[in-house]
């Protein structure tokens, strides 16, 4: 397992491995908040749940942003009896020391960074169950190469945050291979959102069977995209 190597500007960490930011520089929660919550419509699907689990897959756990983002409008939104299963891949997972001094630059519940960090100590490759808030939340965080880690998901996803680095940068993240595993593990009306608007990415999430339209991305982003899947 190969931890990724960060540098730390100004409170950010930045990749240099992918010579890329983990998040905007603006404000990091916001950005989350825009892009993956609100273009998921996720507080309204939380607060008018229907079944007693939801699940979100991720492509690029990076920080841990997005998941303490989605598990904090779990807690305040869905049923108590609830349950949201949080799927995520990452090659490069951060050291505990960076996971730790990440957790640190935004308020959330105690419930979720507390236990996340404890198991997150004895991470390994491949699938790491972790589970959190009285087993409200429970994270399935998979390290390896998304070529290899995906094909053994199985569980359908309600929601997707498609977050790996930029395609430019990270090309193998958003590939046609990968496409038709988000479209295997989609149902009709799953959604997704992701903060690029590249040609390629809008053309292969199309031609795997999802509805894409383009959206105003966040602040210096012109564009993003988001979707649902009809095939």
């Amino acid at each position: 397992m190969q931890f990724t190597s960060i540098k730390w500007i100004n409170n950010n960490p930045y990749s240099i491995d992918f010579n890329d930011i983990y998040f905007s520089k603006e404000d990091g929660i916001q950005e989350t908040e825009y892009v993956f919550i609100a273009q998921n419509q996720l507080e309204e699907r939380f607060s008018s749940l229907k079944n007693n689990t939801f699940t979100i897959i991720e492509t690029g756990f990076g920080t841990g942003l997005n998941f303490y983002c989605a598990a904090s409008h779990w807690l305040k939104l869905a049923p108590a009896d609830a349950k949201l299963i949080y799927i995520s891949i990452e090659k490069f997972p951060l050291k505990l020391e960076d996971m730790e001094k990440v957790a640190q630059l935004w308020p959330q519940p105690e419930c979720i960074s507390k236990p996340l960090l404890q198991q997150y100590a004895n991470l390994k490759p491949n699938l790491n169950q972790m589970s959190m808030a009285e087993s409200r939340i429970q994270l399935a965080l998979w390290v390896g190469d998304i070529l290899d880690t995906l094909p053994q998901i199985t569980q359908k996803a309600d929601a997707w945050f498609l977050d790996g680095f930029a395609p430019a940068k990270n090309a193998e993240m958003w590939s046609e291979k990968i496409f038709k595993h988000v479209a295997r593990l989609s149902k009709t009306n799953t959604t997704f959102a992701t903060f690029t608007s590249a040609g390629d990415v809008r053309r292969g999430l199309q031609a795997a069977g999802f509805e894409v339209k383009k959206h105003t991305g966040f602040g210096k982003k012109r564009e993003m995209l988001k979707g649902v899947f009809r095939s």
